[in-house]
């Protein structure tokens, strides 16, 4: 397996129901097929009110991920979702810096997300720290972890 580097991705952030299709197919393939995490479940009334990004290498999306401000003041980042044959070499990576650059381009100065525990060392490795209890999400436990930013 190839692997990939950060300046070989790039970022789309998604505008039309098509790019938002590319997104789904991504989630779909990541969260029901590879994790069983039923379908009903994947799509929620967030997606509409979401700001959604796509990593492009080759003109192929290899990942996504969506974020929306709530509660008031706190970007929430989720469905961060990559294709098995693209996670090594920072393809996670760039997608949560595009969060955090979108976080602070909105004034936003804090990041919250549900963390599935098997990628928790992921998301510490970028500056984030866990809190609360472990708790189940589509049957699969997470704990939410948060990342202050800086001015």
């Amino acid at each position: 397996m190839t692997s990939v580097t950060p300046a070989a991705v790039q970022i789309e952030r998604v505008t039309s129901p098509e790019g938002f299709d590319r997104a789904f197919a991504v989630r779909v393939e990541v969260f029901v097929d590879e994790q069983q995490v039923p379908i009903e479940l994947e799509r929620d009334d967030r997606d509409d009110t979401s700001v959604h990004f796509l990593a492009v290498r080759d003109g192929e999306v290899v990942g996504t991920v969506r974020m929306y401000e709530d509660p008031p003041g706190e970007a929430h980042l989720g469905r961060l979702a990559v294709r098995a044959s693209a996670r090594t070499g920072g393809v996670g990576r760039v997608l949560v810096d595009a969060v955090e650059t979108e976080s602070r381009a909105l004034g936003l100065r804090r990041v919250v997300l549900s963390a599935q525990l098997q990628a928790m060392g992921f998301y510490e490795r970028l500056g984030y720290t866990a809190y609360g209890p472990v708790y189940d999400d589509a049957g699969i436990p997470h704990r939410d972890m948060a990342k202050e930013l800086g001015p």
